[in-house]
């Protein structure tokens, strides 16, 4: 192998080249690997700086966005200063911080269907560490494509899973897991649900583990396996994975063989710049309007979680939770305009679904919620 170490590498790795199972050889194979991070976010965070620190020869980071205050809660790899920076800059300050000896790969720019195949070609592994099904399915077909390990990760509230899909290895795809995406709206965002702070550390721990082993060879990957972690109960579980002879990107007659429309196949299309109000949505304003004018008759309903409203809340706005919106929804008269808002305007429109439902035909969600009402009527209200 032409991949040397030099004499101040091997100080470095000295608690790597002692293992037997590693050893020179073995840093040297770690050293000449190349991964492409998909996302700095909660799980890049870890994945990179654990990968860098153990001597990955080239890490590549692809992000768009920036670094906001509710990130530094466990995006680990950035720091308050970094605050309104790209988080990719931000990445590779950190990863040269811990180890200048790798080689940083800074992709500013969202992964697409037409930059995909020629951002992750020059890779070894792909690790993805998103948070939205239409990259999830990118990522993996792109992989299943180039014929790549794909390490993956997934965190929500206290939960976790991690797996390697590699049919190269023998092993199955994402789509033979998840063949289908849920309907929009259906899985709650972080941004909504919440996660655990340290909890994108474990899996992301997890999944920079799987990248050692499958550039050393060595050890039993999570390939055919879906490991699950429960934070709140401690727990581990394991899943055996099949790989499917009918999957339309990895079977045995696959009808993918090149990259499609993500959003369109996840059911979300295209998002214009400045998108049209919902028919079933009202602004911040206008139920600015309504509390300002309680002569309208307009009812202001909050349906978020009662710890929600200790964190944030409109004065004079009555909370009553989606969740107990079946069971309370009589306490409302079905003839009464009513807005309801909720964090970020998801829940709201579901809320008003439920109540068209039950023959209520004047409701309507407030887009964008409390946080637009932050940003847009009150400041002084927290936004989170």
């Amino acid at each position: 192998m032409s991949v040397q170490l030099s004499n101040e590498e091997i100080r470095r790795y000295s608690r790597h080249l002692i293992l037997p199972e590693v050893g020179m050889a073995g840093q040297k194979r770690i050293k000449a690997a190349s991964v492409l991070c998909v996302g700095t976010g909660g799980l890049g965070s870890p994945i990179a700086l654990y990968l860098a620190a153990a001597g990955i020869g080239r890490i590549g980071v692809v992000d768009f966005d920036v670094v906001d205050y509710s990130n530094l809660q466990r995006q680990i790899i950035h720091g308050t200063a970094d605050v309104g920076r790209p988080k990719v800059q931000s990445a590779r300050e950190s990863l040269h911080d811990i180890n200048p000896e790798v080689e940083v790969v800074v992709h500013e720019t969202r992964l697409t269907s037409q930059n995909a195949l020629e951002i992750l070609r020059p890779y070894d592994i792909v690790v993805d560490g998103t948070d939205n099904f239409p990259t999830r399915y990118l990522t993996n077909d792109a992989c299943v494509l180039l014929k790549k390990a794909n390490v993956y990760g997934s965190i929500f509230r206290f939960e976790g899973q991690a797996s390697v899909f590699a049919p190269t290895l023998g092993g199955p795809c994402y789509r033979c897991l998840v063949p289908e995406p849920p309907p929009p709206g259906m899985v709650p965002s972080c941004a909504e649900g919440g996660v655990l702070g340290v909890l994108p550390g474990i899996i992301g721990c997890i999944q920079a583990t799987e990248i050692l082993k499958l550039a050393l060879g060595r050890g039993s990957t999570l390939v055919g396996r879906l490991l699950l972690y429960n934070a709140l109960d401690m727990k581990f579980r394991e899943l055996k994975l099949r790989r499917d002879p009918h999957c339309p990107v990895c079977g045995e007659n696959p009808t993918i063989k090149e990259l499609i429309d993500y959003e369109q196949f996840c059911g979300l299309g295209a998002e214009p710049a400045q998108p049209d109000l919902h028919p079933d949505e009202v602004t911040v304003q206008e139920m600015k309007r309504a509390l300002d004018q309680p002569s309208l008759g307009i009812q202001i309903l909050d349906v978020r979680e009662h710890d929600e409203g200790e964190i944030a809340r409109v004065p004079g706005v009555p909370l009553l939770p989606l969740g107990e919106l079946p069971q309370r929804f009589t306490e409302l008269d079905p003839n009464q305009q009513i807005y309801i808002h909720c964090k970020m305007g998801a829940r709201s429109l579901k809320a008003v679904e439920f109540l068209r439902q039950q023959g209520f035909k004047y409701v309507k969600s407030v887009r964008g919620g409390i946080n637009a009402w932050s940003d847009e009527i009150d400041q002084g209200v927290p936004r989170y």
